[in-house]
Order: C-alpha cells, then sequence, then structure tokens
C-alpha cells in the first residue's frame, strides 16, 4: 500500500521524459516544413505577382498531393513501433523498407498524372491568364520531387518507431537551409527564374530522402533486413494505409467546406478566415508533436504487450494535451492585439477575425485531447475506427458549415462550426479509447 503512490509518480516522471524527447523534436521537424513554403515564397515572391500567384497555386496542389499520402508517416510509425516492442529491430526495419518502397511506387504515379495533366490542374485552381504559366512550370519541375517527399514521410515513419525523433528535426532543419541556398543561387545566381526555385526545393528534397535512405539502410545491415521490395509487405503497408488515407480526405473536405462556407460571408470574412486558419494550423503544430510522440510509444508498448503501460501513457499524455490546450489557448488571448496586426491592417478584417480568434482560443483544450487520442489510435493501428470516426464527423460537420450563410451567422458562427468538429471528434476518440478495444497486443496488429 505505501509503495504505490511512489511507483505512480516515478511512472509519471518517466512517462514525461519520454513525452518531451519524443515531442519537443517533432515539433521543430513539423515548424520546419512549411518554412520551404515560405523561403520559397519569399525569394519568388521579388520575380513579380505573377510570379508569386503562380507559386501559390502551384505549393496549393503540391502541398494537397503530399498531404494526402501523409499515412505513409503515421501508418508507419505504428507498425514498425509495435515490432520495436516485440524486440524484432530486423522486422521492424523490414516493415519500414516496404513503407519507403510503397513511397516511391505512389511516387512515380504521381509523376506520372501530374506531368502532363499540369496545365489542366492549374486551371482547375483558377489561376489568371498571367499566372498560369508560371504555375505550370513550378508545378512540372516540382513534381519531378514528389518521390522523395514521399520518401521522406515513409522514412520519418521508421524513424519515430525506432522512437527517434532527433533525427528527422536534424534533417528538416538542414533542408530548410539547402532549400533557402539553393532557391537563392538559382533564381537569381543562375537566371533561371521560378523554374530555378523549383529546381532547388526538388534538389533539397532528394538530399532529404538520401540523407534519410543513408540512416534506414545502416540500420537494415545492422539488423541484417532486406533491402528489397517484398510484394506481400508492400501490399500490406498499403492496406494499412488506406483507412488513413480516407481520415485525411475527410479532413481535408472538413476544411475545404469551411473555407468555401467563409468565401460565401464575403471579402473580409475570407480573409479573416485564412488568418484564423493560418493561427489554428500554427497551434495544430504544437499538438500534433504529442500525437507523434503517442504513435511511438502506443504502438511499443502494444508490441511488447504491455496494455497496462499503454493505459498509463495513454492518460499522460492526455493530461499533456489537455495541459498544451490550455498553455495555447490563454497565450493566443493575451497575444490576440499582437498577433492579428501581423497578417492584416485593415480594421474590418480585424473586426471580423477577433471573436472568432478568442473561439479557436477556447478550444484548444478540445483539440489538445483530440490530437493526442487521434495519435494513441494511430499507434494501435486503429485506422479502419479513425475512419469511420472521421466520416461521422464530416458528415455532422456539412449541414452544421453550410446554415451559417442561411441563417445569417458570421465567421464566428463558422469557427463555432469547427469547435463543433472537434468535439464530436472528440466524443468519438473518448468512447473508442474508454472501451479498450484498441489495446490489441502483438507485433502485428
Amino acid at each position: 500500500m505505501t509503495q504505490a503512490p511512489a511507483r505512480r509518480p516515478a511512472s509519471r516522471r518517466r512517462h514525461d521524459r519520454e513525452i518531451a524527447a519524443l515531442a519537443v523534436p517533432a515539433f521543430g521537424a513539423l515548424v520546419a516544413e512549411p518554412l520551404f513554403v515560405m523561403a520559397d515564397s519569399a525569394i519568388v515572391g521579388h520575380l513579380g505577382t505573377a510570379q508569386l500567384a503562380g507559386l501559390g497555386v502551384a505549393s496549393a496542389l503540391l502541398t494537397t498531393a503530399v498531404s494526402v499520402f501523409v499515412f505513409l508517416a503515421y501508418a508507419t510509425t505504428a507498425a514498425v513501433a509495435r515490432r520495436v516492442g516485440a524486440g524484432d529491430l530486423q522486422a521492424a526495419i523490414r516493415q519500414g523498407m516496404d513503407g519507403i518502397w510503397l513511397a516511391l511506387l505512389l511516387g512515380a504515379a504521381v509523376i506520372a498524372i501530374t506531368l502532363p495533366t499540369a496545365p489542366a490542374l492549374v486551371d482547375v485552381f483558377g489561376a489568371s491568364p498571367t499566372a498560369a504559366p508560371y504555375a505550370t512550370t513550378y508545378l512540372r519541375i516540382s513534381a519531378l520531387g514528389i518521390p522523395a517527399m514521399l520518401v521522406v514521410l515513409a522514412s520519418t515513419g521508421v524513424l519515430r518507431g525506432l522512437q527517434d525523433t532527433k533525427t528527422p528535426l536534424y534533417v528538416a532543419v538542414a533542408g530548410f537551409v539547402a532549400n533557402a541556398a539553393l532557391n537563392a543561387g538559382l533564381v537569381y545566381g543562375a537566371g533561371l527564374g521560378i523554374a530555378g526555385s523549383a529546381w532547388g526545393t526538388v534538389i533539397a528534397q532528394c538530399g532529404m530522402a538520401a540523407v534519410y535512405l543513408g540512416v534506414v539502410v545502416r540500420g537494415a545491415r545492422r539488423h541484417g533486413a532486406s533491402l528489397r521490395p517484398d510484394a506481400a509487405g508492400i501490399r500490406a503497408s498499403a492496406q494499412a494505409g488506406v483507412p488513413l488515407l480516407v481520415r485525411t480526405l475527410s479532413l481535408r473536405a472538413i476544411l475545404m467546406t469551411a473555407t468555401a462556407v467563409a468565401a460565401r460571408l464575403g471579402d473580409a470574412d475570407i480573409a479573416a478566415h485564412q488568418i484564423i486558419l493560418s493561427l489554428w494550423t500554427l497551434l495544430a503544430f504544437a499538438l500534433d508533436a504529442i500525437a507523434i510522440a503517442g504513435q511511438a510509444i502506443i504502438g511499443r508498448f502494444l508490441g511488447a504487450g504491455d496494455t497496462e503501460g499503454a493505459r498509463e501513457a495513454c492518460r499522460r499524455m492526455v493530461q499533456w494535451g489537455i495541459a498544451v490546450g490550455v498553455v495555447l489557448g490563454l497565450l493566443v488571448i493575451v497575444a490576440r492585439p499582437v498577433l492579428l496586426p501581423l497578417f492584416t491592417a485593415d480594421p474590418t478584417v480585424k473586426d471580423t477575425a477577433l471573436p472568432a480568434l478568442l473561439v479557436v482560443a477556447l478550444s484548444q483544450p478540445v483539440c489538445g485531447v483530440v490530437f493526442v487520442l487521434d495519435g494513441v489510435l494511430m499507434g494501435a493501428g486503429d485506422g479502419p475506427y479513425l475512419a469511420g470516426a472521421m466520416l461521422v464527423t464530416l458528415a455532422v460537420f456539412v449541414p452544421a458549415a453550410l446554415l451559417v450563410p442561411v441563417f445569417g451567422g458570421g465567421l464566428t458562427a463558422l469557427w463555432g462550426a469547427m469547435t463543433l468538429m472537434m468535439t464530436v471528434r472528440l466524443l468519438t476518440l473518448w468512447l473508442r479509447t474508454r472501451s479498450g478495444r484498441w489495446l490489441v497486443t502483438g507485433a502485428t496488429r
């Protein structure tokens, strides 16, 4: 009786150290990723408005394409972590190689589709006649880097599954520096214009992929894992990724619906919405870092057959999610007089954005729990449930969002619908974790 209280604080401290060790580097890597686009925008922006507009359209297409395949990181993390927990590092790395081979196949397919259809895709996204040629040029060249981008996703999943989030941070930072230097040199030094920016990004992405492959290959040789493609393993990786693909597409549909509704509310509303969405996304990086730690930790515990350890880690990460959510919400409230002027000087836009920003701030504790539980269930390999839960969330959100303009609601009401969406996610994820059905042990699920 006297020892239990001592063990519990010790267990909490162990979980805290592990969560922090994984989440902090993961946050750095997540923040480094959007800096690629920011660097490209800063350099291309000095070429002219048409070039910057073209970059904006092409970047939106590329970001959408890559985000669809984020399951390469998520599914690989969970599968590799399970095998690590089971003590089979050879199988863990073999599983990671299957994910990397799948990334290469998907990347080749995307290139085959994008190169001939680039002008049509640019046209669908509404590029102006002056911006369209630049968008097409950037898209066609950058598409050549998509296999590397997908390899980076899959390799990141391998390392996260191996409980290593520091290497992805180092690679992301080095990639950002290389990308900025290459862009500046090729755009202005070599006089290649927007094509130079695209080539610089492709080279940086290929360099990152090469570094990751070097790390994984060294691990494979050390543990005697085969590097050859295995059809059954690649097929299994694809099957594990399908439910997460459904989840991701549903989430993208939610965000696109919100943007479409905001556009119907008026120019000030859509401008304010873009500001709020940008800040919401930035806050999500901090919460997603805890979710990434959850994927790696939960997968390892379940692979080792330790359901009680998985439950304890889940409880502690939920506490982290709530605490970080409260802190982020308070920071947004305190910093709101400074945040909005960073994005706009238009008083109408600022007045429209302020109440919606407060809604976002108040919802952060809910978001914190949602991100954590999402990561926990991903780590458990519970993809089919996550897909179904997100489809339910989509079915609730779309009617709620579409009713906002019907009843004369503004941007604050729209972000109220976004909070409803996160609340539905919280309910569905909480019910699943409470049921214990996700606690499936073993090297494979």
